[in-house]
């Protein structure tokens, strides 16, 4: 059984080929190779997978948030007459406004911009956009006004009643009124 065995097909797969005369492979060598060839595999796969899935998330993340805003909310926001009666307990005081400025730059630069004119990354993408808070109609509101929207929101504003202590909602309201055109 040395030599090939002829067939009428001059395909040489259907040859049969002496098996003897092959280097014999150590099983442990050949299955640690396979482990490693699996393992970089499932590794390179992984990293070419995960910018997709990331940007995959981020798509189904907005289509989902922008669908489950209910109803969008046309014309003036107004807060209730019993806001106006609110009175802020840190009004002017400068420790109060660099609290608040911190807040603003981690909560609200996203929507309503660096300089408050509503012109955030993502109020781009809003309806009804974001708030100027520059403008003299928003500094015309009360302090507890400003405060109570704060704290209730109205979509797509979030509430920050449960996020946010009153004090630094105080806070945010003394550092929106040192913006101004």
């Amino acid at each position: 059984m040395n030599k090939l065995v002829e067939n009428d097909n001059p395909n040489p797969i259907h040859k049969r080929q002496d098996f003897e005369k092959r280097p014999r492979i150590n099983p442990r060598i050949f299955a640690k190779a396979l482990k490693t060839t699996n393992a970089m595999n499932r590794t390179t796969f992984h990293h070419f997978r995960k910018p997709i899935m990331t940007a995959a998330n981020l798509t189904v993340l907005t289509i989902f948030l922008a669908a489950s805003i209910p109803v969008q909310q046309r014309g003036d926001w107004k807060a209730p007459a019993e806001a106006d009666t609110l009175k802020n307990p840190v009004a002017g005081q400068q420790e109060a406004i660099q609290g608040g400025k911190k807040m603003y730059a981690a909560l609200c630069v996203i929507c309503h911009g660096e300089s408050g004119k509503g012109d955030g990354v993502a109020g781009a993408a809003l309806n009804p956009k974001p708030t100027n808070l520059t403008t003299t109609a928003f500094h015309a509101q009360s302090d507890g006004a400003i405060f109570w929207k704060i704290t209730e929101g109205r979509a797509p504003m979030a509430s920050y009643k449960a996020t946010l202590s009153e004090e630094k909602r105080w806070q945010l309201v003394s550092y929106l009124r040192t913006l101004k055109q």
